[in-house]
This record gives C-alpha cells, sequence and structure tokens, in this order.
C-alpha cells in the first residue's frame, strides 16, 4: 500500500510513512480502548486535562487521544475512523491542510484534533462553508465531544450577545469564518469589557479551506453604518455613462476587470458638469461616482454578479451561485447598480471597521483545514498563511472516470453536444448532475432541456437546508439537476438503488470556472467512496472565462482553430490552450489577493496597535495618567510646530501657538506678547506652569467616578471617530496605487509609507482632540464639585 502511495503521492509520501506509523500506534491501541466501559472513556478527558496541566504536550498524548475519539464514535454515532482519516486528523493537529477526496468523512475527520486542542481550554474553532453546516455539524459531532464531557457551542448571525459569549466559552465552537472575524470586529467596538464575546483566537479548522481562505479572501470583512453619500449624484452620472462605449469614452480590459475613464468620457462629463478639468481635487467625488457608475454599467452583470429582487439589489457569490443574505458592495459601488437598474438607491454604508480574510484567520495561533482541492493553491496557502498541504489517499481506489473536456467554437455548438449527452444518459435512467458558473447560466441552459423535453430540476434553494436536501437527492435514477458548480459543497451524494450497476453519477460541467479548484470540487460530486462515476467539461471558447483572457491573444488562437462538423475543435490542442487561459485568469486572481493582502497588512498592523489601545482603555478605571501623557503629548508637538528648531525666532507663529493653548488650557495667566520673540526655553517654562497647573486640576477629580466614566467614553468615541476617519483616507489612498510606480519606486513601500505619517498625524490628531476636549470635562466637573461645597 506504501509503494502506490510513493507512486501516486511522490511529494508527500515521506510524510505519508510518518504519519502511519502514528496509525499503527493508535491501531493497537483499538482493542484496548474498546474493552473501557463508557464511564472510562469519559474519564479520558479528565486524565488527558491533568497531565497537560502537568506539563505534558498534547502530542505526546495524540495516539492514546484518537483512539478515545474513534471508540466514542463507535459508540455514539456507528462511525469508524479510517486509517486515512487518522491521518487527516494528525495533519490538522500539526497545522496543515488535509486534501481529502468527497465523501471520504472530512466533518468526522474534524472530531479528532478538535478533541485534543480542546483539552487545553483555550478553545477551539471549527469553520464551515455556511450556517446549515455548522448547525449539522454541531448537532452530529457534538454528540461526540459531549460524550467525552466536553461543551460544543454554535456561533451564528441573530443569536444574543449572551449566546455568543455561552458559543464562545464552550470548548469546541461550530460557526462561519465571516461570523467569527465579523465578531472579532465588534469586539473591538464595544464600550465595555464585559460586552466582547471571543477569547483570544488559539485553534481554527477550516473546512473547505480552499473556499473559505483563498476565494472568499478578495472580499474584506467590513462592519459599516449609513452615511450621507450624495445618491442623486449616481442618477446622473449612470444616465450619462449608459450612452458611453468602449474605444472610445472609456477603456475596458475584461483579464484584469479594470477599467480606463478616456478623454473623450471625461470630455462629457466636463461639458454637463461645466467644469474645466474633471482631475481636480476639488472634483474627487465626482470622479469616484463616475468610475463606479462605469463599473456598474461595464464590469459587473445581472444575474452574475448580483440579482434584483423586489426593488432590491442582491449580491450572488460568484464561487457558490448563493444569494449572499444582507451583503452589499462597498464605496458606491451598490448605489451605483441600484442606479443602473432603477431600483430605489439606499443610503452608502461608511466603513466602521474592517479586516481581509487572511490577517483575520492569521492572528489563530495554530490554524488547520481540509478541503478536496487544495493542492492547486499549495504555493498560496505557504505564501500566505505558512500552511502546508497533505494529499490523503483515498480510503478505497477512486474508480471515477474523468474524461478530457470537450471544446466547441461557439456556445449552440457546445449546448447541442450537452443536451445530446444529457438526453443519452437520462434514457438509461442514470442521474445527471450539470453544473454551470452562475445563475444566468443555469436558467439559460433550462430552456434548452425543457424544449428538448427532459424533466430536470434547478438548484436555485432559498435555504440552505433545502439546498443540502435536493443536492443529496441528486444520485436517484432518471435525475437531471442543473446547479451552480459548487452546489451542495459539504453534502455527499448517495447513489440510489440500482444506479451503480448504470456506471454511477455523470457530471457535465458546461464551463471551466476560473479556479481549477473548483472544477476539482464538480468533479468530485460523484464517485465518493470508490462508487462508480464519470466526469465530462463540455464547453465553448464563448465561455466567460475566455472574455478575462487577452483579447489580442483570444483572436490570434481563433484564427488557428479547425473544427469538425459539429463544431468541436480538433487544433490547435483546445485542451492545452484552455488549461493555459485558466492558468492566467488564475494568476491574475492571485495578484489581486495579493495585492489587498498587501495594502491591508499595512492597515493591520496600525489596526493591532489601535486595538490593543482600545482593549486598554476598556481595561482603565483612573484615566488621569493617559490625559497626562496626550496633554504632554500634544504641548510639545504645539512647541514643535509653532517654534521650529531650523527658523529664527523672529519667524515662530507664537500668535497662534498661544491661540492653540487657550484650547487646551483656557483663558491663560500671561498674555501673548510675552512670549512673543522670547527664547525656546522661556516658552517651555511658560508652557511647563500651564501643564503643571492643569495637573493638579485632575488631581482634584481623580477620585471623581463620573468624571472618569465621561473621559472613558469621551476617550473611545474620540478615538473610533478618529479612527473610521483614518481608514477613509488609507481606502482613498489605495485607489489611484495603481498610477504610483512612478521613479520606479514601488508603490506598495510608497503606500507603506505615506500610510505610516498619515498614522503619526493620526496619533497627533487624537492627543489634540483629548486634550482640547478633556479640558471642558475637567471645567465642567470642578465647577459641580464647588456648587457641592456651596451648598453644603
Amino acid at each position: 500500500m506504501l509503494s502506490l502511495m510513493k507512486r501516486i503521492f511522490n511529494e508527500d509520501s515521506t510524510e505519508l510513512k510518518r504519519l502511519y506509523k502514528h496509525v499503527a500506534s493508535i491501531n493497537e491501541l483499538e482493542e484496548k480502548v474498546s474493552k473501557l466501559s463508557d464511564e472510562e472513556l469519559k474519564e479520558s478527558t479528565q486524565y488527558f486535562k491533568e497531565k497537560i496541566a502537568s506539563g505534558v504536550s498534547i502530542f505526546n498524548l495524540k495516539e492514546e487521544a484518537f483512539a478515545i475519539v474513534r471508540e466514542a464514535s463507535k459508540r455514539i454515532l456507528g462511525l469508524r475512523h479510517y486509517d486515512v482519516q487518522l491521518i487527516g486528523g494528525l495533519v490538522m493537529l500539526e497545522g496543515g491542510i488535509a486534501q481529502m477526496q468527497t465523501g471520504e468523512g472530512k466533518t468526522l475527520v474534524a472530531t479528532l484534533p478538535s478533541y485534543l486542542k480542546a483539552l487545553e481550554g483555550k478553545g477551539v474553532h471549527v469553520i464551515t462553508a455556511n450556517e446549515y453546516l455548522a448547525k449539522r455539524d454541531r448537532e452530529q459531532m457534538g454528540k461526540v465531544f459531549e460524550f467525552l464531557g466536553l461543551s460544543v457551542g454554535l456561533n451564528i448571525s441573530q443569536i444574543s450577545e449572551s449566546e455568543k459569549k455561552e458559543a464562545y466559552n464552550a470548548d469546541i465552537t461550530y460557526g462561519t469564518g465571516t461570523e467569527f472575524g465579523f465578531d472579532y470586529l465588534r469586539d473591538n467596538m464595544v464600550s465595555r469589557l464585559e460586552d466582547q464575546v471571543q477569547r483570544p483566537l488559539h485553534y481554527a479548522i477550516v473546512d473547505e479551506i480552499d473556499s473559505i481562505l483563498i476565494d472568499e479572501a478578495r472580499t474584506p470583512l467590513i462592519i459599516a453604518s449609513k452615511s450621507d453619500i450624495a445618491t442623486e449624484l449616481f442618477q446622473i452620472t449612470s444616465e450619462v455613462v449608459r450612452e458611453f462605449e468602449d474605444g472610445n469614452h472609456y477603456e475596458f480590459f475584461p483579464e484584469t476587470k479594470q477599467i480606463v475613464l478616456a478623454d473623450n468620457g471625461a470630455d462629457v462629463f466636463e461639458k454637463a458638469f461645466g467644469l474645466e478639468n474633471l482631475y481636480d481635487a476639488e472634483h474627487r467625488e465626482l470622479l469616484h461616482n463616475i468610475m463606479q457608475s462605469l463599473r456598474a454599467h461595464v464590469v459587473m452583470r445581472k444575474d452574475v454578479d448580483y440579482i434584483v429582487k423586489k426593488d432590491v439589489v442582491m449580491l450572488v457569490d460568484q464561487y457558490t451561485g448563493r444569494i449572499m443574505e444582507g451583503r452589499t458592495f462597498s464605496d458606491g459601488l451598490h448605489q451605483a447598480i441600484e442606479a443602473k437598474e432603477g431600483v430605489t438607491i439606499k443610503e452608502e454604508n461608511q466603513t466602521q471597521a474592517s479586516i481581509t480574510v487572511q490577517n483575520y484567520f492569521r492572528m489563530y495561533a495554530t490554524l488547520s483545514g481540509m478541503t478536496g482541492s487544495a493542492i492547486p493553491a499549495k504555493q498560496e496557502f505557504w505564501e500566505t498563511y505558512r500552511l502546508g498541504v497533505i494529499a490523503i489517499p483515498t480510503n478505497k481506489p477512486n474508480a471515477r472516470q474523468d474524461d478530457e473536456p470537450l471544446v466547441y467554437k461557439d456556445y449552440e455548438s457546445k449546448v447541442k453536444k450537452i443536451v445530446e449527452e444529457v438526453s443519452k444518459h437520462n434514457k438509461l435512467s442514470r442521474p445527471v448532475l450539470i453544473g454551470t458558473t452562475s445563475i444566468e447560466q443555469s436558467e439559460r441552459l433550462s430552456t434548452y432541456l425543457t424544449k428538448t423535453g427532459i424533466s430536470h430540476q434547478i438548484l436555485n434553494a432559498k435555504t440552505e437546508e433545502d439546498e443540502a436536501y435536493i443536492i443529496s437527492q441528486a444520485g436517484q435514477k432518471n435525475k437531471v439537476m442543473l446547479s451552480t458548480n459548487m452546489a451542495g459543497r459539504g453534502t455527499d451524494i448517495l447513489l440510489g438503488e440500482g444506479v451503480k450497476e448504470l456506471s454511477g453519477l455523470q457530471i457535465i460541467g458546461t464551463e471551466m470556472h476560473e479556479s481549477a479548484r473548483i472544477d476539482m470540487q464538480l468533479r468530485g460530486r460523484s464517485g465518493r467512496q470508490g462508487d462508480p462515476g464519470s466526469t465530462q467539461f463540455i464547453i465553448s471558447i464563448e465561455d466567460d472565462i475566455f472574455h478575462s483572457y487577452d483579447k489580442e491573444e483570444m483572436d490570434k488562437w481563433k484564427k488557428k482553430i479547425k473544427t469538425d462538423e459539429h463544431g468541436l475543435i480538433q487544433s490547435p490542442n483546445p485542451i492545452k490552450f484552455v488549461k493555459k487561459v485558466q492558468e492566467t485568469v488564475e494568476s491574475a486572481h492571485f495578484s489581486s489577493r495579493n495585492h489587498l493582502l498587501k495594502l491591508d497588512d499595512v492597515v493591520d498592523q496600525q489596526r493591532k496597535i489601535i486595538y490593543k489601545k482600545r482593549n486598554d482603555l476598556l481595561t482603565i478605571s483612573n484615566f488621569n495618567e493617559l490625559l497626562k501623557e496626550s496633554l504632554n503629548n500634544h504641548v510639545q508637538k504645539l512647541i514643535e510646530k509653532y517654534c521650529p528648531e531650523n527658523e529664527l525666532e523672529e519667524d515662530w507663529l507664537t500668535e497662534s501657538l498661544y491661540e492653540e493653548l487657550t484650547l487646551v488650557f483656557g483663558s491663560l495667566s500671561f498674555p501673548a506678547s510675552e512670549i512673543r520673540g522670547a527664547e525656546k526655553p522661556f516658552i517651555q517654562k511658560k508652557i511647563d506652569e500651564l501643564y503643571h497647573n492643569q495637573l493638579l486640576l485632575l488631581e482634584k477629580l481623580e477620585a471623581n467616578e463620573d468624571f472618569q466614566v465621561q473621559i472613558k467614553n469621551m476617550y473611545l468615541q474620540t478615538l473610533d471617530h478618529s479612527w473610521i476617519v483614518h481608514m477613509e483616507l488609507l481606502f482613498a489612498m489605495r485607489e489611484d496605487i495603481g498610477i504610483r510606480g512612478y521613479g520606479q519606486e514601488d508603490p506598495y513601500r510608497l503606500y507603506a509609507g505615506e500610510a505610516y505619517d498619515e498614522f503619526i498625524h493620526f496619533l497627533a490628531e487624537l492627543d489634540a482632540q483629548i486634550s482640547r476636549q478633556s479640558k471642558l470635562y475637567i471645567q465642567h466637573f470642578l465647577a459641580e464639585q464647588e456648587d457641592i461645597v456651596t451648598v453644603q
């Protein structure tokens, strides 16, 4: 068996050989463990906890712990972990990714490392692709953990703060990646420490890890509130760009989805708004609206990127085809699409907190995961997350037949072949699952099947529960199901009675996805656990993926093609070309994710400083020291600003300095003329006196609880508001990063440098605001105290 693995999984053979030694040890314990009573099994948990508390590493307990979990699973679920499942568990325990084929029982695999890591008492997060799967897995696998004495939580949206706290305090918590990420952001927006729900991020297992950490990583997690952006402006810009032509008013680059406003397009807007130069800084908001309207009309496609339902624009997940409930496009793009579609334009959302998927998950002390399609993204997993990938052998030999793609010259030829193939299998009662890349494509293909009289079902479920049930039925006789490529990910398709004898489930892919991993997932819907099955992609060079490829290269290749009488491309080698296109598009997406990550890494460094500062604020009861620090920082900055060392004393702006000091200290004990023309030591001495007098006033309020509470609230509100404004500035700086490579300089380095300068300015401005506002609080509370004394 090992020689076979070495041949098939050459790169991983050494690692697999090492892991199989541990599997052999776990198997040797099986007989002994199977003789334990239920009570003795449960007592193992306490035994392991005591060992860990005494300093024993969990890695020294893994063989015994895995044997205990397997026995508990046999008794509670009637499921015994296969050897390959034990290997998957060992890979994830060590912080790696286990690539396991569909139907290999990844959900059960997760129980092994989850149990052992949970014994450390720091919490384990099991991340699933959607809330239905989180509920299902918590219900099913939770029984094993609860039998062994561990608590299990479920973290989903729409539950109360107390329920979230309970879920996070459990030993093992199931939920979706977005919900865990949003909770992290929300925790850094609360005004009381006790309102935070998360513990420090200790260990995570991410199911379908490529979907969550790569496919979804191009969209950051954003918490937003309503802003007062001018929605009427979008209606105007939308009507204008509606008449624009590619190559005349703008240039569109499909391979990168970039769009550039041409001179003719700018001229139209300058005439419409009576402007001399659209690109002047004062017209920045208008230019932004124009570009978002262009993106809405040219780049964003109805029934592909979004749908319109009951006067509402709803996002479509391009990888799953599901509606993304409650999510909107940011930065005005959603309003631009609403204007394009003629629906009610809602208020724009203003970002209050955001983080990329990459930077959230990189905060876990240990990260691991499982999927059926990680190998194609092996490099990205390592470069981004420092996660290694191990391909785990299947429990039973793979009996699925994967046929080479058929590539046609046009859509009509392709559809004719698809209908022909579906009809052929359907007449034999063999089930067929047809995968498409969008809702639009599903509905278009459905009309052709209907015309031919082929009874079929479109998977357009309104709930995830319906979707899981429908997809699970796809293996029954006579079934023809039409769905997006990713439908039912995480749900097994079981073959109905007699289907094995019909060669199993037939998968037909109608388009190659922009990621080869998604094609792997579609193929993986067939042939689970050694079942028979077959897959075939039937595509055309009019498919969406080819629109994202370089137009000149595409046109060149088209001129060379030769087809048979059915439109099937014979030469040049179409499969080789398709692979090249897919790799090129996939590389562009990788660059896009990498671009986003490089930009957010800069913000992330600042975010961590601010969130730490914010958490410190929540733990402080006496704010006098912080106020002293802010006050001292601010007045020293004022001296540097208005009395710079590199200028003559007669050029110092002491009048401005005096005015700034009144904002901080109120009426001053000396006139402005006293520091006019004075030397630096004298000015410093006068300011030091003001500073120390302010400290004396602060001391009088040190024991005033109301004062301290008000200062805390003021500090938090000022910090939060300033941070939002600062983030908006950083996001605005990103917009022109593509043209920042002037002078052969690295635009990312320039961005990092400018962002750092802005951050220093942000911190200085924060000290300034705190110093000015605290003056008002000090005066108010001292006046209150004097009133109380007078009354007494």
